[in-house]
């Protein structure tokens, strides 16, 4: 006999809000009776797509109103701490999804998946690429040394930005790497153009450069305009190793490779998995709800892609390497050091022929 459907709510009906709903109407796991946005004319248009779904102004409302077994946060990163506060303390919850990034800052992001862990709570983050036929096979040949030992991930995405995208390549990078634990991060940024994205400040511009306890770095560039150096991608994943090299493009099906195996080089394209994304996430989530065993191993992940990604605005801000744990960070005092200028033979400094 198969289980009843778990009630499910949706808070936010944004991009990501909207991928919720839509999984949540497609599986036969859920059956979705909520839905929270702020603005009256979403509120409208959602009441006639899904045939009976209560809409809320609110998310306070909704939850007073119409508790659920699930509930899906997917508004602006700066507000999920509180919404996420709020949910957990329905007596009816059995589950949260969380949209990427868990929150705007690293320590609010530690606080959300403490309170849920508290509660054992399951919790799924929907990181699309967990899901996602190239993606995974790709980090498979990898933890399995297919291409020996992985000394580098490039990562080259135009059009996007470190939050909002590169949360997404970083967590695939700890997946990649066996969450091998990080050890620096330094970042530059161009800020020229004020960019904003998805309701965030974001980069004109920027290079993060991640090393992990491995050796291996992590370099990804993203920005408004950035030259893809594989001709007709928009983002290009590298993974370099000391038997082969092997590349994909995102959201794409399909990589190269080339190693022993394939000394010259081979395209592999796989069959996609009938369920990805945000469903395959939900549906995840169902599977943890009814086993009573959460699993917060990607939620942690995601958490330290967000740190990653903190710990590069910091060293933008601080101009140093930003070295974990992030939480140990203490910003140095401000520098008039300047590299490229003749040193004045006073004020300080070392001399770099005569390092230890």
């Amino acid at each position: 006999m198969n289980p009843q459907p778990l009630t499910a709510s949706v808070i936010g009906c944004g991009t990501g809000g909207r991928l919720s709903l839509e999984a949540l109407s497609a599986s036969p796991h859920f059956r979705i009776v909520a839905a929270t946005d702020l603005r009256p004319e979403v509120r409208a248009s959602l009441e006639q797509e899904f045939s009976g779904l209560r809409t809320f102004g609110s998310h306070q409302d909704m939850l007073a109103h119409c508790p659920t077994d699930v509930v899906c946060v997917s508004t602006y990163a700066p507000s999920h701490e509180s919404i996420v506060l709020d949910a957990i303390e329905l007596p009816s919850l059995r589950g949260i999804l969380v949209e990427k990034p868990l929150a705007d800052i690293a320590i609010a992001g530690r606080r959300i998946l403490s309170a849920i862990k508290s509660r054992r709570l399951p919790m799924v983050v929907p990181h699309g690429l967990r899901t996602r036929a190239t993606a995974l096979q790709v980090i498979e040949r990898v933890l399995h040394g297919e291409i020996g030992e992985l000394r580098s991930i490039e990562i080259q995405c135009d059009k996007w930005d470190l939050l909002n995208a590169g949360i997404h390549w970083l967590d695939f990078c700890l997946a990649a790497t066996g969450e091998s634990p990080i050890v620096t991060v330094l970042a530059a940024c161009d800020t020229s153009t004020r960019t904003y994205r998805d309701g965030m400040q974001v980069e004109t511009v920027a290079v993060t450069y991640v090393e992990n306890v491995s050796g291996v770095r992590m370099i990804v560039q993203t920005g408004d305009v950035i030259s893809v150096n594989t001709p007709g991608k928009k983002t290009l994943f590298r993974l370099v190793g000391t038997a082969g090299i092997i590349e994909f493009w995102g959201w794409e099906n399909g990589y190269s490779i080339l190693n022993t195996q394939y000394p010259a080089g081979q395209t592999i394209v796989p069959q996609e998995f009938p369920v990805f994304g945000h469903r395959r996430h939900l549906e995840i989530l169902a599977e943890q709800i009814r086993s009573g065993t959460p699993d917060y191993r990607l939620p942690e992940s995601s958490q330290t892609a967000l740190e990653i990604c903190e710990a590069a605005f910091l060293s933008w801000q601080h101009r140093c390497q930003v070295r974990f744990p992030l939480a140990s960070f203490v910003p140095p005092s401000p520098s008039d050091w300047q590299p490229g200028k003749a040193y004045s033979g006073v004020g300080g400094g070392r001399d770099g022929r005569k390092l230890a």
